[in-house]
């Protein structure tokens, strides 16, 4: 994986792999919703009419040196990337998921960076509190965090 075409040609077979063998898992599975960043997948399913580890065993199956595993949701929540999802009757809720190593570190203003640099992170959390689809309650508390 050390040459710079590396994540381009992963990128590629991927898609690959979603298009000509995954799509058909998802369909005979009866699968709502299949979210994919890089690496990481999410899976939307009815309990009731989706047995997940037969999905995974079929992922599995796919190509015998790619390894898929599985994090399910925990007391009607799930993280997914820097989303926390929760369901709550027949509603769903989103919330910022700080992993435990997050530092929410950015470069001091007396440093000799770049202004542009300075404000990048800053930036970037003001975004993301505007743009999920979080409650009012929520947005206050990550205005202060």
């Amino acid at each position: 994986m050390g040459a710079t075409t590396s994540s381009i040609f992963s990128e590629i077979y991927l898609k690959h792999i979603e298009n000509t063998k995954i799509i058909d898992i998802l369909l005979k599975h009866h699968i709502n919703g299949h979210f994919r960043y890089v690496d990481d997948i999410l899976l939307v399913q009815k309990k009731d009419t989706t047995n997940i580890y037969d999905v995974l065993n079929m992922f599995n199956n796919i190509m015998p040196t790619m390894k898929f595993t599985i994090e399910e949701e925990k007391e009607n929540k799930i993280n997914f990337l820097d989303i926390t999802i929760s369901k709550e009757e027949n509603n769903i809720w989103f919330d910022i998921h700080r992993k435990p190593s997050t530092t929410d570190t950015v470069i001091p203003n007396e440093s000799c960076h770049p202004q542009e640099h300075k404000l990048a992170a800053i930036r970037y959390l003001a975004n993301r509190m505007e743009t999920y689809n979080l409650s009012a309650t929520k947005k206050e508390k990550e205005k202060t965090q």
